[in-house]
């Protein structure tokens, strides 16, 4: 969206060709800034340099480091990534907690996101980019347990949010909380736990208990 003035809002610019890969070019010296250096020593001057783009212009269109990696988190979010797609629950749920062990379980790989997680405890409006990123990518993850439901796999009414998000909570707690090691017979385990507590009817909605008599209520009515 544009500013009255004809400035655009850091993170908001969508345009393709030239512009485009301007943006992909940031974007990428923002994510190797955040692998090197973290979220404190990331600066303007770096993304300058390892993009190529003139920093008065990355003042001008993002304004700040902040805008910088907001905008690197939503270009993320538009990637053209789809959950698997393995013809069983325990098939997708396994491979969904594979993909989490593989990226965060190496230290190469976990580098760029894990600081865009320590950004967000600095920063609301990365916090806010990294909210939107993941509400994003759990959802486009939802049509998992939708298949699971039309195999007969899950209970109708299951809640699909619940369910990818129990997957990948455990794992992300060891990587990014207790830095314990990941490896694939953990992703095995969590996804076995979490496809027979779906099948148990476990992320069906909560119902609220019918309230119990009072001993004696009947004798005063």
């Amino acid at each position: 969206m544009s500013a009255e003035d004809g400035s655009t809002t850091p993170g908001t610019v969508r345009p393709g060709g030239r512009t485009a890969r301007t943006r992909a070019a940031v974007r990428d010296a923002v994510l190797t800034g955040l692998a090197e250096h973290g979220y404190p020593g990331l600066t303007v001057e770096y993304v300058a340099e390892r993009s190529g783009v003139h920093k008065t212009t990355l003042y001008r269109r993002w304004g700040s480091v902040e805008g910088l990696v907001t905008d690197a988190l939503d270009l993320a979010g538009e990637d053209a990534w789809t959950p698997p797609d393995t013809g069983s629950l325990d098939g997708d749920l396994r491979a969904l907690a594979h993909e989490v062990t593989d990226t965060f379980g190496d230290a190469s790989a976990a580098a760029a996101p894990i600081a865009f997680i320590a950004a967000a405890f600095q920063s609301e409006s990365t916090a806010e980019a990294l909210r939107g990123f993941y509400a994003e990518r759990f959802a486009r993850c939802e049509t998992v347990v939708q298949r699971a439901v039309e195999r007969g796999e899950a209970p109708p009414g299951t809640d699909a949010a619940a369910v990818v998000r129990a997957v990948s909570a455990p794992l992300f707690f060891r990587a990014v909380v207790t830095r314990e090691p990941l490896d694939a017979p953990l992703a095995a385990r969590t996804a076995a736990a979490v496809a027979a507590a779906v099948r148990a009817g476990g992320y069906l909605p909560a119902t609220s208990p019918e309230p119990a008599d009072r001993p004696g209520s009947a004798d005063r009515d």
